[in-house]
């Protein structure tokens, strides 16, 4: 293969914001062919017809772009065929079929939102939180048959801060996946990566990341304030840590938190405060269902009743 990266021929394949950065680095630093994505779909309460962020930022700098409904379909294959890339790059897309990623002479790299292997799935940096690690990183490895198991060719760690959140966690690894990526394909020119076999490798305890359902972030009273605090961090923005307040009247509101705190010697003595198993979290702002996103201060003040207790959505 050529030792010069400008030089690769490259298919592109990806969705959300956290791939653009990638696919920036390899127009500028590859010969990319296409780039695949999600095809446009109805989307919103209006049901209007949105397009991935990759499919968005394709179009706007006019890159060849290709939405297949199906992966398997003959017609896709067959274009992809043609093209007759060296390497596929996959960041955060569909679970490929090997008759696609099987397809390039030098196979297809994947850029991994963890330090594989301790995190498989689909949401790894929102379990990162969730589980109370200290650090987490990025991982590029060649995909194989079973997800998220191929042999590791470079990891960068990241820490995660003690506030840290989803949606912050998400831009540091966002930021971060462009130079290892580059790096990943500079050390492949160059022959100088030794692939390593995930089963190899050293971990204290492997994690799942499952893709998040609503009901993941569900908040529950058994939780520890330690796991209550990691949940609300974890799932902000999305889906957000939701549940059911009650009130002396005896209706129910339902709230998903955006931020909160374990309660401490700093919280005022009439702070929006929610009980769980050994504590209590302190709520700093909240988005009532139908409504923007407040201050807790601002939505107590606005109830007309008080706020009695709590409970789990179902």
């Amino acid at each position: 293969m050529n030792t010069d990266v400008k030089k690769w021929k490259v298919v592109f394949m990806g969705s959300p914001e956290f791939a653009v950065p990638c696919l920036q680095m390899l127009q500028k630093e590859t010969e990319l062919l296409a780039v695949v994505t999600a095809p446009d779909k109805p989307a919103g309460r209006g049901k209007q017809i949105s397009a991935s962020a990759v499919a968005l930022y394709a179009r706007e700098h006019g890159l060849p772009l290709l939405q297949p409904e199906r992966l398997k379909s003959p017609e896709f294959i067959e274009h992809l065929q043609h093209l007759n890339a060296d390497l596929f790059v996959v960041v955060a897309f569909r679970m490929l079929p090997e008759v696609v990623w099987n397809m390039p002479a030098q196979g297809t790299l994947n850029v991994h939102a963890s330090l594989l292997p301790q995190l498989r799935g689909a949401a790894p940096i929102q379990w990162a939180i969730a589980h109370g690690l200290k650090e987490t990183g990025l991982t590029t490895f060649r995909l194989k048959h079973e997800i998220d198991t191929g042999d590791v060719l470079l990891q960068q760690s990241i820490p995660i801060e003690e506030r840290e959140t989803g949606g912050s966690l998400y831009t540091k690894l966002m930021e971060a996946a462009p130079l290892l990526l580059e790096k990943t394909l500079e050390g492949l020119a160059r022959g100088e990566l030794k692939p390593r076999a995930q089963q190899d490798m050293p971990v204290s305890g492997r994690l799942e990341a499952p893709k998040i359902q609503r009901h993941h972030a569900h908040l529950l009273p058994e939780m520890t304030i330690t796991q209550a605090d990691r949940w609300v961090r974890a799932f902000n923005p999305i889906p957000g840590s939701a549940l059911r307040l009650q009130l002396s009247n005896g209706d129910l509101i339902e709230i998903k938190i955006k931020e909160a705190k374990p309660v401490g010697s700093d919280s005022a003595p009439n702070a929006f405060k929610l009980p769980f198993a050994d504590g209590e979290l302190e709520l700093l702002k909240l988005q009532p269902a139908g409504k923007g996103a407040m201050d807790a201060a601002s939505f107590l003040r606005g109830l007309r009743h008080q706020v009695v207790g709590w409970q789990p959505l179902d």
